[in-house]
């Protein structure tokens, strides 16, 4: 087994109603929790450009780098699985379209949340993202 550390980016879209947007993992990889749109840093991309370019993928919504800001970082072990990420956090209210399920083999849905009243089974990074006091949405 490799020990190799990977970068994750999770992207929470908010809509005009203070919704955030999370989507049913389908995948190995957390499947049956809930996360933002998200994926790996792929080789020469900033921060900005990965999220956008994965909430493009999975969801259809168009959303410019401008709109889009670091808001956090995690440090995540998968014990099940062994896989160690370090999860980038960004954030957006500022998005075009509609999201559809694009990736039927990684997702489920896509739902939105009330801050509130999120569902209990939250991928490892967000519920660690949503666990430390310094972060905000």
């Amino acid at each position: 087994m490799e020990n190799i550390i990977k970068i994750g980016v999770g992207l929470y879209i908010f809509n005009e109603k203070n919704q955030l947007l999370l989507g049913l993992r389908k995948s190995s990889h957390g499947g049956g929790t809930w996360c933002p749109p998200g994926g790996h840093l792929e080789y020469g991309e900033s921060f900005e450009q990965a999220a956008c370019r994965e909430a493009k993928e999975e969801t259809s919504l168009v959303i410019s780098e401008k709109n889009v800001s670091v808001c956090g970082v995690t440090n995540d072990f998968f014990a099940e699985t062994h896989k160690h990420y370090v999860t980038i956090h960004l954030i957006t209210r500022h998005f075009s379209g509609t999201p559809h399920v694009c990736e039927h083999l990684k997702c489920v849905e896509w739902r939105w949340y009330d801050l509130d009243n999120l569902p209990p089974n939250l991928f490892l990074p967000v519920a660690h993202f949503l666990e430390n006091p310094s972060f905000k949405l």
